[in-house]
């Protein structure tokens, strides 16, 4: 077991920590779980909030997480513990994307092929400055997200149809103000008055409902004030995933902690699919009169993923290129600034 307020490692009959010398609690043989640790998945709580150091669950190597840090991975067996309102736990799920893409020489070829296509003109990467490349394998929490939205849209086809109505309407009514005077514009009136019902007077008509379900395993990069990692318009492959490898990391490059933990995670992956839910509604009814997203998560998963960050300067612009390199695929990119 392990002491609650510093996480030292105790042996089963201790009454004090030797390390702190916090009282132990036993009830028949074994430490009670503290009330608060009733979650979802039933971890251990392996730590109180406050530790500053606690022994790894997995090779009992010590595990001492920088000021701010909520996901540390352990140096030397690759057990990863998370911070949550619990305390210290370990994480349930940890898995990593397989690296691909080592070759600096590659990667240079595919990033200079990008810059070089399309609008961004010729030349561009010969012509800027390398500030940055570098290596490393970033945490993600994974979120499954279950969201369904609820939304009301004009009908584009009622609208049109309503238009061309109003607008050969007015043209009556103008006709008979002209043609009748008075008299005949009250008897057009009468007219345009039933035509009106069904225009863009009656416009309530076209308003129509509908609902929009999908299930995500979301990417949310677990480490604050760095969107430039969070994917923009990329699926991690996640099929490839394998469950996590200290032995498989090549030498040299680090493993990123994180300092977003799983329940900011839940929070922000919430935010993030309700923009891409409200997105594909968007993408298919152009006139939308309300739109409300409800999603439930559940427990997040642990990804780390290589990923190169590229930055560059071009003339008196900065920007950067990060790369999954597990796939070679861009993740994330602000070259739009050098246009």
């Amino acid at each position: 077991m392990y002491c609650i307020k510093c996480g030292n490692e105790l042996p089963d009959d201790a009454k004090f920590c030797s390390k702190c010398g916090t009282p132990v609690s036993v009830n028949t043989g074994s430490q009670p779980a503290p009330q608060s640790q009733a979650n979802s998945d039933d971890r251990k709580v392996l730590a109180s909030p406050s530790v500053s150091e606690l022994k790894c669950p997995g090779c009992g190597a010590p595990i001492k997480p920088v000021e701010g840090e909520t996901v540390v991975t352990c140096q030397y067996c690759g057990t990863s513990v998370s911070l949550g309102v619990q305390g210290w736990q370990n994480v349930s799920k940890h898995t990593m994307l397989p690296l691909t893409l080592e070759d600096t020489g590659s990667l240079r070829g595919m990033i200079r092929k990008h810059l070089d296509h399309g609008l961004l003109g010729k030349h561009v990467f010969e012509e800027s400055k390398e500030e940055e490349l570098t290596l490393s394998y970033v945490p993600y929490w994974v979120v499954p997200v279950s969201a369904t939205t609820s939304f009301k849209f004009l009908s584009v086809a009622s609208e049109v149809g309503n238009l061309a109505l109003d607008a050969a309407v007015m043209g009556a009514m103008d006709e008979g103000m002209n043609r009748g005077g008075m008299g005949g514009g009250m008897i057009d009136g009468m007219m345009i008055g039933g035509m009106m019902g069904g225009g863009m007077m009656g416009g309530n008509n076209s308003i129509r409902g509908g609902t929009l379900s999908n299930n995500y395993n979301f990417p949310v990069v677990s480490i604050k004030g760095n969107e430039k990692l969070q994917p923009v318009n990329y699926k991690l492959p996640l099929d490839k995933r394998v469950p996590f490898d200290h032995a498989k990391i090549v030498s040299g490059i680090k493993v990123l902690n994180g300092d977003i933990d799983e329940e900011t995670a839940k929070a922000l992956s919430k935010t993030y699919v309700a923009r891409e839910q409200e997105a594909l509604v968007r993408q298919k009814h152009h006139h939308i009169e309300s739109l409300n997203t409800q999603s439930t998560v559940a427990t997040p998963e642990l990804v780390h993923v290589p990923v190169w960050i590229a930055k560059y300067s071009h003339k008196k612009n900065e920007y950067f290129i990060a790369i999954d390199a597990s796939t070679g695929d861009i993740l994330n990119s602000d070259i739009e600034k050098i246009k």
